[in-house]
């Protein structure tokens, strides 16, 4: 019984031996393997082999890409403070794990006061509208020169955004103001130039119906004078002259007004004079005015005639005799 206790233990120790032999290592991960605290190799992902007790795991290195999110406080030209989100997408270099383990404790740390740098030597020569326009170019800078930095120690930087840019509270309502302000103005710009527009096409319209409207007006009175005409020339074949017949017109029209008038029951219009004897007094009227029109037109014509006349038979002045020169005297006859 005491024989079998050693063998229990070899049996036990050798499974231990066994086991502790081999190990395995996921994909997209690098294992560094030391043998007595010296480096010894990197094992990559598989089923892989160690020698118990000698050698031993001194770390795992993931090889997938990261994602570290740095968030900055800084200023801009016009001393306007502003926090910045900075992604920053790196991963180690499946070639350079050594130095990724080795040289580098603290990576995270180490791309952080590279972002701080960057970011803080960049945004303070811009102005904050420009900060939110050239975001790409400042990314680009901290790319390279975390690229420039990093390589030696093995990782690679994949990628930088700024994903953030937030100002302080009162600046960013100051901006919120200043933009509503703009398109305020831009929003009473936009309704003048319709009213504008509206005013123009109403006064054009307004322009056209009047044209129309002094068109058909005109038009109209063109007519009515040539029914007057062909009127009078009727009255003229029956024997009534042209003084007569223009009264007898105007008294027509005169009654066809006041029929027009009595046929609406709402009308409140009253044309004077409208007594009963109106039509005849009117008619008379304007047979006297006519006749006395015509004889005074007869009276100025044979007045012109007569000055005419007068003018034409009225002597011309004898033209004075010649008198000589200064020069000619002693020789002047004075009976010529």
């Amino acid at each position: 019984m005491d024989l079998n206790i050693p063998l229990y233990v070899f049996l036990f120790f050798a499974l231990f031996i066994f086991f502790s032999s081999f190990f395995t290592v996921k994909q997209q991960t690098a294992a560094i393997i030391e043998r007595f605290g010296k480096y010894q190799s990197i094992r990559h992902s598989g089923l892989q082999l160690k020698i118990p007790i000698v050698d031993k795991i001194a770390g795992k290195i993931n090889l997938k890409i990261q994602q570290l999110d740095v968030i900055i406080e800084t200023k801009t030209k016009e001393n306007v403070f502003v926090k910045m989100k900075v992604s920053v997408q790196f991963k180690v270099i499946q070639d350079k794990v050594y130095e990724a383990f080795y040289k580098l404790e603290y990576p995270h740390d180490q791309i952080t006061s590279y972002v701080f740098d960057v970011v803080r030597a960049e945004v303070p020569k811009l102005k904050l509208d420009d900060v939110f326009e050239r975001k790409d170019d400042i990314a680009i800078a901290v790319k390279r020169e975390l690229n420039e930095a990093m390589t030696t120690y093995g990782y690679d930087i994949i990628n930088t955004l700024i994903t953030d840019i937030d100002p302080d509270i009162q600046v960013k309502n100051a901006m919120n103001r200043i933009n509503a302000a703009d398109r305020e103005k831009s929003a009473a710009e936009y309704e003048a130039e319709a009213g504008r527009i509206r005013i123009v096409a109403k006064a054009k319209a307004e322009a056209e119906s009047k044209r129309l409207q002094g068109q058909g007006i005109a038009d109209q009175r063109r007519e009515i004078a040539r029914g007057l005409v062909e009127s009078v020339d009727v009255l003229n074949k029956v024997g009534i002259n042209s003084q007569e017949a223009s009264a007898l017109i105007v008294v027509t029209q005169h009654y066809d007004t006041l029929q027009a008038i009595g046929a609406d029951a709402n009308s409140n219009l009253i044309l004077l004079p409208n007594s009963p004897q109106a039509g005849s007094d009117m008619l008379n009227n304007m047979v006297a005015s006519f006749t006395a029109s015509n004889q005074v037109g007869e009276a100025m014509k044979r007045a012109k005639a007569f000055d005419k006349t007068e003018k034409k038979s009225t002597p011309k002045p004898p033209t004075p005799p010649h008198l000589p020169e200064s020069g000619d005297v002693e020789g002047y006859d004075s009976t010529k």
